[in-house]
């Protein structure tokens, strides 16, 4: 079967490492159902994968890929939950499990014209959800959803600080906060890139590292390093930052005394639940707003995708069809 993969690992040369290609269709144990891949999306985690994070050069080669929508071998048109939990583990919030991993970690990924999940990682696609749409949800939607609705404590009217728009949990979140009743304000570097974030339902919008007119009550930090001090400072007395991710670095100093001076809650989230999974999609289905698509490419195109991805030009999603 096609497939888009990595090869080895290079740390210092991360698309030299990808090829594109046939492998072996995946394995189907026991628990587990194959699913035929219409769409996919790239996350930021993939061009990690490739560089050796989160994946060593004795696991490769590797199918990449964790987020994906098709069709199981019921005929059903499913989505792909992300996270995999161990088998044995209590049923819960998975996001928990010390031993969970992601698709194309330790099983192969979603870049591929089949993919082999646990049963219970399947969620029913609806008919107003494209499956490109679909593709982008499991990822950086659900990460965003968890952030806003369970993690930031935030209430209609409050207003939530967005850093980086442009990337996948950004734009998620833009979205999303709008819909949700929220004054949303958002950071970037690009002027083209704030100027879309407005597009796409951001009340205001800033240069990274702006002095903001007034406090927020909670900041969607998905940038890391490069953003967390202006995150803490642009929240309010007693407000929180919750933070995903770290694409920028993954070490940030921490202004100590104005976290416990000024009550100011940091909070980490990552992914989310089947469960959360499945309320993102009515959440979806209820408001009409959907996943913002940046670039749609055929899966034997997928080395443009990634090469747009490394670039950080993209705003939304890069999709591979199947």
């Amino acid at each position: 079967m096609l497939a888009a993969y990595a090869a080895r690992v290079s740390p210092d040369d991360p698309l030299s490492a990808l090829e594109v290609g046939e492998r072996p269709a995946p394995e189907v144990p026991a628990g587990w159902v194959r699913v035929d891949v219409r769409a996919a999306s790239l996350n930021h985690h993939d061009v990690w994968s490739l560089r050796g994070v989160g994946l060593s050069a004795e696991q490769t080669p590797m199918i990449l890929g964790c987020d994906a929508a098709g069709v199981d071998e019921d005929g059903r048109d499913v989505i792909v939950h992300a996270v995999v939990a161990d088998p044995d583990a209590v049923a819960g919030d998975e996001t928990f499990d010390p031993r969970r991993t992601l698709l194309s970690e330790k099983y192969s990924g979603t870049f591929a014209e089949h993919v082999a999940v646990p049963r219970r990682n399947l969620v029913a696609k609806p008919a107003e959800l494209s499956f490109e749409e679909a593709a982008c949800l499991p990822t950086a939607w659900l990460t965003a959803y968890k952030m806003l609705f369970s993690r930031s404590g935030l209430m209609p009217g409050d207003t939530v600080l967005v850093q980086g728009a442009g990337g996948g949990v950004a734009t998620a979140a833009i979205r999303m906060a709008h819909a949700a009743g929220y004054r949303v304000w958002a950071t970037s570097r690009s002027e083209q890139k704030r100027a879309r974030a407005l597009e796409l339902g951001a009340h205001a919008v800033f240069e990274a590292g702006a002095r903001l007119p007034a406090r927020v009550d909670a900041v969607i930090e998905s940038v890391g390093e490069a953003t967390l001090e202006h995150s803490l400072r642009s929240t309010r007395p007693g407000g929180r930052v919750v933070v995903c991710g770290a694409t920028s670095g993954r070490t940030a100093p921490l202004e100590l005394a104005r976290v416990f001076f000024q009550q100011i809650d940091v909070a980490g989230s990552t992914m989310g639940t089947v469960h959360q999974l499945r309320g993102l999609v009515d959440f979806l289905v209820t408001t009409g707003v959907r996943p913002v698509i940046d670039t749609t490419l055929s899966l034997g195109e997928a080395r443009k995708g990634f090469e747009r991805m490394a670039a950080g030009g993209m705003v939304g999603k890069i999709v591979l069809t199947v």
